[in-house]
């Protein structure tokens, strides 16, 4: 599997999201800045890590939203390339317009940081085949703003087409409908506050992520 990985600055999840795709790949993936204009060619899939890109000013992923590296990855999206945000990639890929909806400040009003247990709603797409039959897994979250909200109609229409894809079943945030991921119409771009690349491996005591990176591979 051929992967890259954008890097903004505060990117602070950017080497974990790499090791776990090398990981599961056996080869390691392209750092692209955020800076560069264009993309390796022969990409399967691309990785946008959470962190703090350009320290949250504004909103949450709207500056890098706007980077250059963006319009190549909005190209790479529309041509069916996989796309993966997430925590910090999920909020940039709202902010670009490449999912719906909006990730806002925590309902506590707090930074949350613990593991969460997850609903599996959909294990068709391809970030979620290979959890098959297993219909719940669990992910940290490290986040002060993944309270994700839609419009009515936007909800309706993720839940109808089956694009609500992970689901809190212990809602740390107040996301509406207790979203934790979905995935746009084409079902190749998906948005996650939860961390897979955090729980992918035995060393870090989990691996509840890990069918997700297999996903990634399988598909590609």
């Amino acid at each position: 599997m051929h992967a890259a990985v954008i890097v903004f600055p505060g990117s602070n999840c950017d080497s974990d999201a790499a090791a776990a795709l090398e990981r599961v790949s056996g080869r390691k993936p392209i750092m692209c800045w955020h800076k560069d204009r264009d993309l390796p060619a022969g990409l399967d899939c691309i990785w946008l890590p959470g962190g703090f890109s350009h320290g949250d000013y504004l909103r949450a992923g709207a500056i890098a939203a706007r980077a250059p590296i963006m319009r190549a990855v909005a190209e790479f999206a529309q041509r069916g390339g996989l796309v993966l945000g997430v925590c910090n990639g999920f909020q940039i890929l709202t902010e670009a317009g490449l999912l719906p909806g909006a990730l806002l400040g925590n309902a506590q009003g707090r930074f949350v940081c613990r593991d969460v247990a997850l609903a599996v709603e959909n294990a068709n797409t391809a970030f979620t085949r290979a959890f098959r039959e297993r219909r719940e897994t669990a992910m940290p979250v490290a986040h002060a703003g993944g309270r994700y909200e839609a419009t009515q109609a936007e909800l309706d229409a993720l839940e109808q087409e089956g694009r609500v894809v992970l689901r809190y079943l212990d809602n740390p945030n107040g996301s509406a409908r207790d979203i934790a991921g979905i995935v746009n119409a084409a079902g190749n771009v998906m948005g996650l506050m939860p961390h897979p690349e955090r729980a992918a491996d035995p060393a870090f005591g989990g691996q509840g992520g890990w069918p997700l990176l297999q996903s990634l591979l399988e598909t590609a």
